[in-house]
């Protein structure tokens, strides 16, 4: 009788962006201009000001708001990028200059990953025949990045001017529709918080519910404060 176990079969899967390319960017532009807009709106209604003037203001603030997102996320991604590309030259050479030291320190990096002394050696020496393998597992080990999986600036900065300006564009909706209630506003910026929450914990391993509830919560703070002040200088100004 064949008692021998089956053979494990190796299978394809895909994991979520991590990077911090589009995904990151995306959530923080929607939730940037749900929330931005959202308290916005409320410091401005809350000081009296007219529809229009409201409308104005909202407007103002997505447009300037989608682009220096957009702007900011490209120079941060593009500059963190140049940064890794820094550091992995900086490898390159010390593999070329000091082998022995760079072998020595990958079979700690092994042994530190309960390797046995003995085989992690074997490995590393077998690893570093191939320079652009030893490159990206000394890179990858000590800064944590695959420099062969860069995240675009391009597609960051698109993703965050994007959702900042369809997250910015919610609580104007009313405005825009006809409806120059601040109440309904505020109920749509609300809305779109909790949609935007309960979206982004589909990444995460928090409950929909959890995501949804903490950055309506977020918003709530962000747009009673500036009601306060807002509704605080229309007094004072009047």
């Amino acid at each position: 009788m064949n008692s021998a176990p089956p053979e494990a079969e190796a299978h394809e899967h895909s994991h979520a962006d991590v990077s911090g390319g589009w995904l990151r960017a995306a959530v923080f532009g929607a939730m940037d201009g749900l929330v931005t807009n959202t308290a916005l709106v409320a410091g401005v209604g809350g000081g009296g000001a007219p529809p229009r003037a409201i409308v104005l203001a909202g407007g103002a603030s997505l447009v300037a708001g989608a682009i220096s997102m957009a702007l900011g996320e490209y120079t941060s991604v593009r500059t963190q990028n140049e940064q890794l590309d820094l550091e992995v030259e900086k490898e390159r050479r010390e593999l070329e200059r000091n082998p022995e030291g760079e072998l020595a320190e990958l079979v700690q990096m092994l042994r530190v990953r309960g390797v046995d002394e003995a085989l992690a050696h074997d490995v590393a020496v077998q690893l570093s025949r191939d320079p652009a393998t030893a490159l990206r597992l000394h890179v990858v080990a000590e800064l944590g990045l695959n420099p062969e999986d860069k995240p675009s600036p391009r597609v960051a900065a698109v993703s965050s001017f994007l959702t900042f300006a369809t997250g910015a564009l919610i609580p104007l909706l009313p405005y825009l529709f006809g409806v120059s209630l601040l109440w309904v506003a505020l109920l749509c910026g609300g809305l779109g918080l909790l949609v935007a929450g309960a979206l982004s914990a589909r990444f995460t391993p928090r409950p929909w519910w959890y995501a949804a509830l903490r950055q309506l919560l977020f918003g709530v703070a962000a747009a009673g404060i500036t009601y306060a002040v807002g509704s605080l200088i229309g007094v004072t100004v009047a």
